[in-house]
């Protein structure tokens, strides 16, 4: 998930009396929980009542939408790009402006089955603060890093994953970087199609290899896997250091991100209610601690709230609070910041995939919906 560059007064949670809430004028969920009917239209897009419409749709890919992150120009946001997987064995890694269209001379063609994408900012290569991009290329068993904007490669194609591994569990599907808020250590955090029931993620430190591209040291194996279906969603919590990742068909699971705090699973939750698999999360952040996890329900083209602070009695406890259905169809991959970024997106941006080949934009306050209330 992009840094938090700027705060701005947004959605906060109705927990409980004793719920934690920043300051200022905010916005409170009422939590529902429904499960809707959902209808399909024509264009691989869901209509009907209560579906929140996306206010740009990009145009489309060649292949195969999958996942998207989302880049924030810090010196002018409103230059701020989506960088999408396009999953084939002749796949891709769209490059967007903020109006859906794909800006010449950035996208990069030619890799085999990119499946997830993650970026982070400021990791210094070549003595240089450098903002890039990783993503997953399936059938290499390798990560791939570019630059941000200009999307250069910043790797020699030696970025190799789960070695050792038998070749059945070397294919990486998800990617998701931790900063350290401490020392700004870097880290990706990489699952794939199938692997071992524990141990099926692996986490490697990123760092300069002297001659300003990325180099990477495994630290650890961790996370339980059900052996159900496949885990490929991924996403870091950077300032509360969790990750939560998707176990499909069973729930989100939480863990540490910094891997000296050790590899115990903190939660398993979303675990009922889901039409289909559990896919994109993306966490939106409005305050030091709280905020929201999105997590996509797939089969039914929704997306499902839970709140990333947890309870005012449990941390890691993370009860449903509400779902909202999209018009992107069968979402895999989402993701979401909070800051404003031009008039259309003021209170910031949360893209989905679509499977029509194309990724959704949408206003945050129109994810919040109809039964979200100013409290001052």
């Amino acid at each position: 998930m992009p840094l938090s560059i700027l705060r701005i007064p947004a959605a906060t949670l109705l927990l409980s009396a004793a719920a934690l809430l920043p300051t200022g004028c905010q916005h409170v969920v009422q939590a529902t929980s429904s499960t809707p009917t959902v209808g399909l239209a024509d264009d691989g897009t869901n209509t009907g009542p209560g579906v929140v419409r996306p206010v740009v749709v990009t145009q489309p890919v060649r292949y195969d939408t999958d996942d998207p992150a989302i880049w924030v120009n810090a010196q002018d946001p409103a230059k701020s790009l989506i960088i999408g997987t396009d999953k084939d064995s002749d796949g891709g890694l769209y490059v967007f402006d903020l109006q859906g269209k794909e800006v010449p001379g950035k996208s990069v063609h030619g890799l085999k089955r990119p499946n997830n994408v993650d970026l982070a900012y400021g990791l210094k290569l070549g003595g240089q603060p450098t903002d890039f991009a990783l993503v997953t290329e399936r059938e290499t068993g390798k990560l791939r890093a570019f630059r941000l904007p200009d999307m250069q490669p910043l790797d020699h194609g030696n970025l190799d994953v789960f070695v050792g591994a038998p070749d059945e569990q070397r294919m990486p599907m998800g990617v998701a970087i931790y900063t350290r808020p401490t020392d700004g250590a870097m880290f990706a955090v990489v699952g794939r199609k199938t692997g071992p029931r524990e141990g099926y993620l692996a986490q490697y430190r990123l760092a300069d290899d002297g001659q300003g591209q990325l180099t990477m040291t495994q630290v650890r194996t961790f996370g339980a896997w059900s052996g159900k279906k496949e885990i490929e969603s991924i996403a870091v919590d950077n300032e509360l250091g969790f990750i939560y990742y998707s176990d499909e068909g069973v729930g989100v699971r939480k863990y540490y991100a910094d891997p000296t705090k050790g590899d115990a699973e903190l939660a398993l939750f979303a675990k009922t209610g889901f039409t289909e698999d559990h896919e994109g999360i993306s966490i939106y952040k409005t305050g030091p601690r709280e905020g929201y996890i999105l997590v996509s329900d797939q089969g039914a083209s929704q997306f499902r709230f839970f709140p990333r602070q947890g309870t005012a009695t449990d941390p890691n406890a993370h009860p449903e609070l509400r779902a909202v259905r999209v018009a992107a169809h069968f979402s895999d991959g989402s993701d979401v910041t909070n800051v404003p970024l031009n008039a259309q997106f003021p209170h910031g941006l949360f893209v989905a995939m679509s499977d029509n080949k194309t990724f959704h934009y949408y206003r945050w306050e129109d994810m919040l919906g109809k039964d979200v209330k100013a409290v001052e």
